[in-house]
């Protein structure tokens, strides 16, 4: 605690003034939190100082609150590409970043607890503490402003992506609040970053990046791994399942879910809790992807029934806890894209879209998400599932560019479904794609310009279909070997 009031005195972070008549205080409170590595070890003991941002009020004491963070396809892209091009990762952190953001609104806030001042003074906040509803964007804008007078220029594809092209090569930072990984091939560049942002901030250089967000970065000769080990070994432990039994798939073969299937959980904060935690889980663990779709539907009102496919989930998990995803180090910077969708599967006859899109090797972005509208046919449900993967294509065309990767070449989009095809290449179908509009007109202009080229694949080896379905145990293990998921030996 006396660290943390040192350091908010350090970067002045308020001034103690008698409270205006017109003000109302907000509160603040104090939150500890004990750091751990990732081995589970102690790393350091934390306390912060938390003010209420629940008590302001929009256009009194705050307004624009958003700020962005690096997407997690941004992030498995630039290491499936640090892999290939064999780049060094470094990761920083920035202590006390918000303390950095300075604020344009007036906010008054009570001193803390255990911090004496003179009576009838509050403090009136000038930087943008914790907890405050404008902290992040003041944050983010402090550090773009230091970065961009470095020589970055933020990418227009994500925000939280800056980029440096010199002679000597190229550099990049990605921003993910407070924690920032830079990679690149212009080693004296980035150590000029270092330097100048260590000027500006109150920075830890914690060397190569191996511990990222909960996410384990294992850096080998044959590639990167990627894995949340220990995120799951703290999952398991707050689930206190009472067995020891595994299990090889994550879901029931041909389970259909429905919201009255069973009672009404007493309590659903818990379930809700835990499908929280298994969607971040999902960013490095594709083989849950649609099983934590499922559940995720039913967050609202749980019942048993969903409860116990929630449990199976865990218990998949328990037996595969080491279980990775790998960016070969010989992978190619060839795009590649499967698109697949079930029809009406869903008790509300929605279909489901899914895709995967793979660089070389790697698996970088994967999607399983409910058709807003009720397909009409197979065709139409399949053709809106390639659009949707056609958009996500289109952005990771120009997310490469960025990093150095040059494009040129149309980017195979897989599908099993001809008829949905024929309909993306023939501007002469007319019977056929009058009710489904923007998605036919979308999908066709970018076949014909060179964006995607749609090609048939045969339904036993469409990969997408991992992602709208639940698998045998054999098909199960089949797409884990196409989808580079393998387990720690």
């Amino acid at each position: 605690m006396a660290e943390e009031i040192a350091a908010l005195e350090r970067t002045g972070t308020w001034d103690l003034v008698p409270l205006p008549s017109h003000a109302r205080p907000i509160t603040c409170k104090w939150v500890y939190k004990i750091k751990t590595s990732s081995d589970g070890s102690l790393e350091r003991y934390k306390a912060r100082l938390v003010a209420r941002g629940f008590q302001q009020e929009y256009g009194r004491d705050y307004d624009e609150t958003f700020a962005p963070v690096a997407h997690m396809t941004t992030v498995r892209t630039l290491l499936a590409v640090a892999s290939v091009r064999a780049w060094s990762i470094s990761q920083l952190d920035v202590k006390n970043a918000f303390l950095n953001g300075e604020l344009r609104e007036e906010v008054y806030m009570r001193p803390p607890p255990g911090y004496l001042v003179p009576e009838g003074m509050v403090c009136r906040l000038r930087r943008s503490l914790y907890g405050l509803k404008q902290a992040p964007r003041a944050w983010f804008q402090r550090f773009a402003s230091v970065i961009i007078a470095a020589g970055f220029s933020p990418s227009n594809h994500d925000p939280a992506l800056f980029i440096h092209t010199s002679p000597r090569g190229r550099t990049l930072l990605l921003l993910y609040v407070d924690d920032m990984i830079i990679t690149g091939d212009d080693s004296e560049y980035i150590a000029f970053v270092k330097a100048r942002l260590s000027e500006q901030f109150l920075m830890s250089d914690l060397g190569p990046l191996r511990y990222f967000l909960g996410i384990e970065v294992s850096s080998t000769s044959d590639g990167i791994y990627l894995s949340q080990e220990k995120y799951i070994q703290d999952l398991l432990a707050r689930s206190c399942l009472t067995d020891h039994r595994t299990v090889e798939t994550p879901i029931e073969l041909n389970l259909q879910l429905r919201a009255t299937d069973g009672k009404p959980l007493t309590d659903p904060t818990w379930y809700r809790h835990i499908v929280g935690s298994l969607v971040y889980l999902a960013v490095t663990r594709p083989d849950i992807s649609y099983a934590v779709h499922i559940l995720s539907q039913f967050v609202s009102s749980p019942t048993h029934v969903h409860y116990s496919h929630l449990l199976r989930v865990l218990r998949y998990l328990r037996g595969t806890i080491t279980r990775r995803l790998f960016f070969p180090r010989s992978s190619s910077f060839q795009l590649q894209a499967y698109s697949d969708a079930t029809w009406a599967s869903d008790s509300d006859r929605h279909s489901l879209s899914a895709y995967c899109i793979f660089l070389g090797g790697s698996l970088i972005a994967w999607k399983t998400k409910k058709q807003t509208a009720v397909s009409r046919s197979s065709a139409e449900a399949e053709l809106q599932a390639i659009a949707l993967a056609t958009a996500e294509v289109t952005w990771l065309r120009w997310l490469l560019e960025d990093f150095g990767v040059s494009v040129s070449m149309p980017t195979p989009l897989l599908s099993d479904s001809t008829s949905a095809i024929n309909i993306a290449r023939d501007p002469v179908k007319h019977e056929l794609t009058k009710h489904i509009g923007v998605d036919a007109y979308y999908t066709r202009a970018q076949v014909q310009d060179d964006v995607i080229a749609l090609r048939y694949v045969p339904s036993e080896l469409q990969v997408a279909d991992f992602f709208t379905k639940s698998q045998t145990r054999v098909q199960h293990r089949f797409f884990l070997s196409k989808l580079s998921v393998c387990d720690s030996p």
